[in-house]
C-alpha cells in the first residue's frame, strides 16, 4: 500500500498543489504522484466527466429495448 501522505493534492478550494494530507478530504482530488500531475487535475476531471457523460449517452438507459 502506498503512502498517500507522501504524494500530491489538487485543493479544489485554493486550486494550489499540496504535498500530504494538508486539507480536508472533501477539498483534496488526488493523490497523484507528481506536482504537474496533481496541478492538471481540474484538466483530468473535465476530461473524465466527459468520457462518463459520453459513455452513458452510448447506454440506452430507459428505453425499454433488451440488450
Amino acid at each position: 500500500m502506498s503512502d498517500d501522505n507522501n504524494k500530491y493534492w489538487y485543493n479544489l478550494q485554493t486550486g494550489q498543489v499540496e504535498q500530504g494530507y494538508e486539507s480536508p478530504a472533501v477539498d483534496r482530488a488526488g493523490p497523484f504522484d507528481t506536482a504537474e500531475e496533481a496541478a492538471n487535475a481540474p484538466q483530468l476531471m473535465k476530461e473524465r466527466a466527459k468520457q462518463w457523460a459520453d459513455e452513458e449517452a452510448r447506454d440506452d438507459w430507459g428505453s425499454g429495448s433488451a440488450r
